[in-house]
């Protein structure tokens, strides 16, 4: 028999509703919420099966005040009298998927199934940003994965202060407006997001411990469809920059610590010292080494096209549904038996098991030499302005005017793994490349500030606190935090400062995160 249930109940201050004051909206007049439900935060929203375990459909009906609008990820959406929504999931999705947003926000068209939404001061920027990439992406995906299942996809620009790169909230995924750089040069997030419309929102993880299942997915499959839109040569560069944030990772933890291996074991434990708290497995290891198991398994079979064919397969198999790595890496042994004959999952140094269980760096590296194009000059201007002595012959000789934005930050990662640079070098590497050290563009101006702070560069550390008054996404806020904390007693002052100004504006997890950086004993 069918069981109806009502609960009444009222929901305020839990972390996964975020209330915003005006100031902290792009347009500073008028207030704003949304929810956060990953990994865990959702049962501070609603009452529900908060686990990824279980599917569900949903419907709901909100009422906001006038001049404000509603959006939810969902299939369909009316607005009704009284300033009423009402809104429809018809596909099974977990919990942490469900996710509601209000403000002072408008849409525009960008594709036959997308549009965009974002507060007024912001909808132009967003439009001409992405008017008619989105239906290229969506177009691959589905070649590549099968049928996209979720009817729109359409795109929300957060305020300043939402935390992540972007959360593919399912028909309507919810990004930092730091992808309006305005010069389409970070639409990899949205293919990161669009490509969870298959691996995560259609197939999920069943537990928080294999997050990988996930995001290792994910994040081949998203560089599929950028190698069929971009060529591989750019790819190659995206995944270098990804590898280098593995490398910096793992020498941050320590190659052995468990949060590094692919099966993370959460445990709950009886006070929230004790156990792992699913929140806080969120680190590069899930995404880029993830990446490299997958890879792997592609590399095992050999042939693009047969394994492209099995990720359909794998889609197909097991859509609406959650799984464990032992149903999707029993599902490929069974797939190929030729492969299942061999014993592929037990090759020494390279078994399935060692994969999951053990802490490190990846045993397999993907082939990423295609980059080499674009990541040898890169090196090589890097290697002249570590030099003693600069050789402004040489340095001139290299016209960086053509260079894509990944080629930047892959050539500011590698001065930044040669900082502290020679006396004066960093001065004049700033006044010969106004386009990087004057970029409005976040991944650039992340690692600018890096390097500002690795050379102690005081003239610029204002550069350090605008970007972090500018925003509050956790990729680049933590690691600023990191290295002023790690530096010069002014860089300590300066993280101190920007702090105290900055706190009420930040995500309450981000704020607790700098706490513990800056030894305020915040979360453990």
């Amino acid at each position: 028999q069918l069981l109806t249930l009502e609960i009444d109940y009222e929901a305020g201050e839990g972390p996964g509703v975020c209330w915003l004051a005006p100031e902290q909206t792009a347009g500073k007049q008028k207030p704003y919420m949304y929810t956060q439900g990953q990994a865990v935060l959702n049962r501070s929203f609603f009452p529900c099966f908060d686990t990824p375990a279980v599917k569900c459909t949903y419907s709901a009906t909100v009422k906001v005040p006038e001049g404000f609008t509603a959006v939810m990820s969902a299939t369909s959406w009316e607005k009704q009298k009284d300033n009423t929504f009402v809104f429809k999931m018809s596909q099974p999705i977990p919990s942490y998927l469900i996710a509601l947003a209000v403000g002072d926000i408008v849409s525009a068209d960008v594709g036959p199934r997308s549009r965009v939404w974002a507060e007024p001061c912001l909808i132009e920027a967003a439009k001409k940003e992405y008017d008619g990439v989105i239906e290229e992406f969506l177009a691959v995906g589905e070649k590549l994965f099968g049928p996209y299942v979720w009817g729109r996809y359409d795109i929300l620009f957060m305020p300043p202060s939402f935390p992540f790169g972007g959360m593919e909230n399912p028909c309507l995924t919810f990004v930092t407006p730091c992808l309006l750089a305005g010069d389409r040069s970070l639409v990899d997030v949205i293919i990161h997001e669009i490509s969870h419309s298959w691996f995560g929102n259609l197939v999920t993880n069943a537990t928080w411990g294999e997050f990988w299942l996930n995001e290792g997915f994910t994040m081949y499959a998203q560089r599929r469809i950028s190698t069929e839109v971009y060529g591989s040569a750019y790819t190659c560069l995206e995944a270098a920059t990804g590898r280098a944030l593995l490398r910096q990772h793992m020498d941050n933890t320590g190659e052995d610590h468990p949060l590094n291996k692919l099966r993370v074991v959460i445990e709950p434990g009886f006070s929230p010292s004790l156990g792992v708290n699913p929140e806080d497995t969120y680190n590069e290891t899930p995404y880029e080494k993830g990446y490299c198991f997958v890879s792997y398994l592609a590399h095992l079979v050999g042939d693009q096209s047969k394994f492209d064919a099995f990720l359909r397969a794998y889609v197909n198999q097991f859509k609406f549904q959650s799984i464990t790595a032992d149903d999707a890496l029993g599902f490929f042994l069974e797939y190929f038996p030729e492969l299942k004959e061999k014993g592929v999952d037990s090759i020494p140094g390279f078994e399935f098991e060692r994969w999951l269980n053990t802490p490190g760096w990846p045993p397999y590296l993907p082939d990423l030499s295609p980059g080499q194009q674009l990541m040898k000059p890169a090196e090589e201007l890097a290697e002249l302005w570590a030099a003693d002595s600069l050789n402004v012959e040489a340095i001139e000789a290299v016209d960086i005017a053509a260079w894509r934005t990944y080629q930047l930050v892959y050539f500011l990662d590698q001065v930044l793994q040669k900082s502290p640079l020679p006396e004066g070098n960093v001065e004049r590497l700033s006044k010969m490349y106004p386009k990087i050290s004057k970029a409005q563009n976040a991944e650039l101006r992340l690692r600018w500030c890096q390097i500002v702070l690795k050379n102690n560069l005081e003239a610029e550390f204002s550069k350090v606190k605008d970007f972090l008054h500018s925003q509050g996404k956790q990729k680049y806020t933590l690691p600023l935090y990191r290295a002023m904390w790690a530096g010069s007693e002014a860089a300590q002052a300066l993280a101190m400062e920007t702090f105290s100004a900055t706190a009420p504006q930040l995500h309450i997890h981000v704020q607790n995160y700098v706490k513990k950086i800056l030894g305020f004993g915040g979360a453990e």
